[in-house]
């Protein structure tokens, strides 16, 4: 083997911090010695890997071949550390980026099996919008996402995980919260509160709505559904959550689910990762245990 383990580390660290001395200080060797290591990397390689503008590096065709099977490589061998460590053989680290209604309502028992089934294995959270993980598994900041939005990047891989369902929520003091059905028209005039756009739950909205309606009285966006929820019930606003997400202000009476039978807004919460990357064990794993946990849910 004409390459060592510490050159893929370097490699691995330049690519994430597209910087020599900022991989350098990641992985606490100087930076003359990390530049050797890439140099002598791309040697023996006999391609380059980075594109080169100033201190900024960023990777090339090549490089981008590489690394996934770098990262693979190097999970590998920490799996093989923790492993003979542990004397547990499924042991090493996930990256999870979760959408925010899959990461409150199916994450945490989803860890929480997997802290109690297997504790060495190491299992890293990240939340943001279905916009925010696609971007990270791409830039690979994470191993593994969890939405509840579309994704058409052909980049990815993906695998159905659930169903789940939109509705069209008011608080109980709204004028429409006693209606048996509320009508397009009284939608365009009320005041909405919603997710932010790049959001799954606001890009199936959108993609709803705006067949009936063209524009919406969109009073506030934000990114927290507790804050959301939390002007909801103050009775001025509409809002369109997971029922999930719902289900329980309606169960005390705060919330209302209002019927528009023009709108029926199913989705799927979906797994998806890098198509290029190799096979992972931990990645069936999680995988797997969650589709479990859903069937006996």
């Amino acid at each position: 083997m004409k390459f060592t383990l510490r050159q893929l580390q370097v490699f691995q660290q330049v690519a994430e911090q597209q910087s020599v001395s900022d991989a350098a200080k990641a992985l606490q060797m100087s930076q003359s010695a990390a530049s050797m290591a890439l140099s002598q990397l791309e040697s023996q390689l006999e391609k380059p890997l980075f594109h080169r503008e100033g201190r900024k590096m960023t990777l090339n065709h090549w490089g981008r071949w590489l690394r996934p099977h770098a990262l693979a490589l190097l999970g590998n061998c920490k799996t093989i550390e923790m492993g003979m460590q542990s004397l547990d053989l499924v042991s090493g680290s996930i990256s999870l980026g979760a959408s925010q209604t899959p990461a409150e309502f199916v994450v945490p028992e989803l860890v929480a099996a997997l802290d109690r089934d297997f504790s060495h294995l190491e299992i890293g959270l990240h939340v943001e919008n279905t916009e925010g993980v696609i971007a990270g598994l791409l830039d690979y900041r994470y191993d593994l996402g969890l939405i509840e939005g579309h994704c058409d990047d052909e980049r990815l891989s993906l695998a159905p995980l659930c169903d789940d369902e939109l509705v069209i929520v008011a608080g109980a003091d709204h004028p429409y919260a006693g209606k048996d059905t509320v009508t397009l028209s009284q939608l365009e005039v009320a005041q909405w509160i919603l997710r932010e756009r790049g959001a799954g739950t606001r890009e199936i909205f959108d993609l709803s709505i705006h067949e009936h309606i063209p524009r919406l009285r969109v009073h506030r966006e934000y990114d927290q559904v507790s804050v959301i929820l939390a002007l909801v019930r103050q009775g001025q606003y509409l809002t369109c959550l997971s029922t999930r997400a719902v289900a329980e202000g309606v169960a005390r009476g705060e919330l209302v689910m209002l019927r528009v039978p023009e709108l029926i807004m199913k989705r799927n919460f979906q797994f998806i990762w890098r198509r290029q990357d190799v096979s992972s064990e931990l990645r069936e794993l999680v995988l797997s245990r969650a589709r479990h946990l859903i069937q006996i849910g």
